[in-house]
C-alpha cells in the first residue's frame, strides 16, 4: 500500500506499522538498549561513491531543474558563503574549514577533498553542494545541528515514497525524509569553539505551534503552498505514476541576493515570493489631529507565514526593518524612518535580527568571533510585534495626511558587501515584504501598485507597433 504524505498527516498500512513495532522490539532485546548513530566521518568515503546530478536528470529531469534554481545547488559556490569562507579561515587558522564546508560541500568534507577550501581538490560531484545523491544516500541524522548526517552512498535511495520501483537504483520509503528532523541536520548551527547558537532555524520550529501540528519543514519549502501545504500534481520521474502530491525542490529560502546574482535573475522572484507571503503588517493611527499635536503611529508586524523565527538563517547579517513615511496632501514629508542613505545604511529603524558580540563584548558579525549574543529581537512563529512612531503635526500640512508602512528585507548590509567584494560589485538588493496604509483628516490617496509585467507587456506592444509600420511604408 502507498504511503500518502500531506500537510503533516501520515497514513501508513497497519501491516507497516506493525513490522516496524516488531523489529524495534527485537533490536532492544537483542542490544538492551537504543545506540545513537554517528556522523560519517571525514574522508570515511570516495567521491566517486556518489553519482553526479546530471545522471539524476536522465529520469527525475523536471526535479533536477528544479534543484539547479535552489540555493542548495549554489550551497558552495555561493560567492557571499565563499568569501566569509576564507576570511573565516584565514583568521582561525583553518579551524572553520572542515565545520562550514560539512554542510556546504557534504561530499567534498566526506571524501576528504575540501579543505583546502578553494576547492582545487574537490571533484566535479563535489562541488554540486547540496545534491540528489548525497540527500537521497542520507538513511537517518545522528542529532540536530552541524551536519549530524549518515552518509550511505549506494544502489539504494530513500525518500517519501514506499512505491516507488526504478529501473536505475532501488527505492525504499524512509519516514525520516518526512521529519523537521532532516532538515535540521544541517539547518541549526552552534559554534565549533563554543556552542553559542548560531543559526536556530530548527529550534525555533521545534518550539512554536507548527511542531505542535505536525506541520514540517517540508510542507511549506517542498509544496506551491509557501506557507501552508499544498498539494503538488505531477511524477517524480518521467516513467513513473502521476500521484496526488510530488516534492517540489526548488528550495530557495529567503536569498533573493545570491540568486539574482548566479542564476542572472532567473530564480529570485521565488525567494522573493516566499518574502511576501511570509508577514502582515497593519498601521494604526488617529482619524483626526490638529497642528502641533504629538500623533502617535502604531505598526504591527506578524510572522504569520513562517515556521521560524523572522528573519531565520545567519540572522546576525539578515536584516528585516519598517520604513516609515508620513506625507501631507502635497506631497510634503512629514516624518520618516527607515530609509537607506546614500551608503546604503538603515537610517533611524529597529533592525531585527540577532546581535552577536566576541569575548571582549565588542558587536561582531564574524560568527567564528562571537562569544555572546547581546539580543535577538526576531518575531517568532505567529507572533505579533507592535512598533511606535511619533511626529508632531506641523501647522502648514496640508490635509488629508497619508501613512503609508513597508516592512523591508535584505540579506546582508550592503558596507558589508561593499567590503568583502569592493564597492560597486554587488547591490543588495531591498525586498518590499508587506505594506500597510493610514490617513489622517480624511482619506488620503493611497498609492497604486502596478500591474505585475506591464511595463513588458508595453515594450512588447511597442516593439509590434513599430514592426507594423515598417512593414506599412515598404
Amino acid at each position: 500500500m502507498a504511503t500518502i504524505y500531506r500537510g503533516g498527516f501520515r497514513i501508513r498500512s497497519i501491516h507497516y506499522c506493525f513490522i516496524l513495532l516488531l523489529f524495534a522490539s527485537f533490536v532492544l532485546l537483542v542490544t538492551g538498549t537504543a545506540t545513537a548513530a554517528e556522523p560519517t566521518s571525514v574522508g570515511e568515503l570516495d567521491s566517486d561513491d556518489f553519482v553526479s546530478q546530471s545522471k539524476c536528470a536522465n529520469c527525475h529531469a523536471i526535479i533536477r531543474s528544479q534543484w539547479q534554481g535552489s540555493m542548495h545547488a549554489y550551497a558552495y559556490t555561493d560567492p557571499l558563503y565563499q568569501a566569509e569562507l576564507l576570511m573565516a579561515s584565514e583568521e582561525t587558522g583553518g579551524q572553520t574549514d572542515e565545520f562550514c564546508s560539512r554542510c556546504h560541500t557534504p561530499i567534498g568534507v566526506l571524501a576528504g577533498e575540501v579543505p583546502p577550501i578553494d576547492g582545487s581538490m574537490a571533484s566535479d560531484v563535489a562541488l554540486e553542494g547540496v545534491q540528489c545523491d548525497l540527500c537521497h544516500t542520507v538513511p537517518e541524522g545522528a542529532g540536530i545541528g552541524d551536519g549530524a548526517f549518515v552518509s550511505s552512498p549506494g544502489d539504494v535511495k530513500w525518500g517519501p515514497l514506499d512505491d516507488a520501483p526504478s529501473a536505475f537504483h532501488e527505492s525504499e520509503f524512509n519516514e525520516f525524509y518526512t521529519e523537521a528532523e532532516y532538515c535540521g541536520m544541517c539547518h541549526n548551527v552552534n559554534s565549533p569553539f563554543n556552542g553559542l547558537p548560531l543559526d536556530d532555524t530548527y529550534t525555533s520550529w521545534a518550539d512554536s505551534q507548527y511542531a505542535e501540528e505536525e506541520v514540517t519543514c517540508q510542507d511549506c519549502h517542498m509544496t506551491p503552498g509557501i506557507t501552508q501545504f499544498e498539494a503538488n500534481p505531477g511524477r517524480s520521474a518521467s516513467s513513473a505514476p502521476k500521484r496526488e502530491h510530488i516534492s517540489i525542490h526548488e528550495i530557495v529560502g529567503g536569498n533573493v541576493f545570491m540568486l539574482e546574482v548566479l542564476s542572472d535573475g532567473l530564480y529570485g522572484e521565488k525567494a522573493e515570493e516566499r518574502l511576501q507571503k511570509a508577514a502582515i503588517i497593519e498601521v494604526s493611527v488617529p482619524e483626526d489631529a490638529s497642528s502641533g499635536e504629538d500623533i502617535t503611529i502604531d505598526v504591527s508586524i506578524t510572522n504569520s507565514g513562517a515556521g521560524h523565527k523572522l528573519p531565520t538563517g545567519i540572522a546576525e547579517v539578515r536584516q528585516m526593518w519598517l520604513e516609515v513615511s508620513v506625507t501631507d496632501a502635497e506631497g510634503k514629508q512629514l516624518y520618516g524612518s527607515g530609509r537607506l542613505d546614500a551608503e546604503g545604511n538603515i537610517e533611524d529603524a529597529v533592525i531585527y535580527h540577532t546581535v552577536l558580540a566576541d569575548p571582549d563584548g565588542q558587536i561582531t558579525t564574524k560568527l567564528w568571533e562571537a562569544e555572546s549574543i547581546v539580543s535577538d529581537n526576531r518575531i517568532l512563529p505567529k507572533e505579533t510585534e507592535v512598533e511606535s512612531h511619533s511626529f508632531v503635526m506641523p501647522e502648514d500640512a496640508v490635509d488629508p495626511i497619508l501613512v503609508e508602512a513597508k516592512l523591508l528585507y535584505r540579506s546582508a548590509p550592503q558596507d558589508m558587501v561593499d567590503e568583502l567584494f569592493g564597492e560597486g560589485t554587488y547591490d543588495v538588493p531591498v525586498i518590499d515584504m508587506a505594506n500597510a496604509y493610514g490617513s489622517i483628516n480624511g482619506e488620503a490617496d493611497i498609492p497604486s501598485e502596478p500591474t505585475p509585467g506591464f511595463g513588458a507587456l508595453l515594450l512588447v506592444m511597442s516593439l509590434i507597433a513599430v514592426v507594423c509600420i515598417c512593414r506599412t511604408k515598404k
